[in-house]
């Protein structure tokens, strides 16, 4: 099976690029769908965000400081985040919006009109 790589310009040839994927929660808001999505490092010009056949994607590439000094411990991964979701088709994904605020990524999903309750009047 042939497996598709892609690679960034910053490594070295033939070296693929590494992600880790984020912690993300979900919520729902009446007519919407709140995804949040924690990318430390992150800012939003290190974004990508895509829709495609009802698939979300997201990459975030940090911009880190190199570190001076000799590393004694270090827990933080230098990787980019990638994660991608499979979107409902009762989203409208015409409407999504995207905000970044202190590396976590908001996502705002609306819910299609022909999702939402509605009252309906009794003649």
């Amino acid at each position: 099976m042939d497996t598709l790589v892609r690679e960034n310009r910053g490594t070295r040839p033939g070296q693929a690029e590494r992600f880790i994927t984020p912690v993300a929660s979900v919520t729902e808001d009446g007519d919407a769908y709140q995804l949040k999505v924690e990318m430390p490092g992150v800012n939003k010009d290190g974004l990508e965000i895509s829709v495609e056949n009802n698939e979300l994607s997201i990459i975030g590439r940090r911009t880190l400081s190199p570190i001076e000094g000799t590393i004694i411990h270090q827990e933080s991964r230098p990787e980019n985040f990638r994660r991608v979701f499979e979107l409902d088709p009762s989203i409208d994904t015409g409407k999504v919006a995207a905000r970044m605020d202190q590396g976590i990524l908001t996502l705002t999903l609306p819910k299609a009109e022909q999702v939402k309750p509605r009252k309906i009047t009794v003649s």
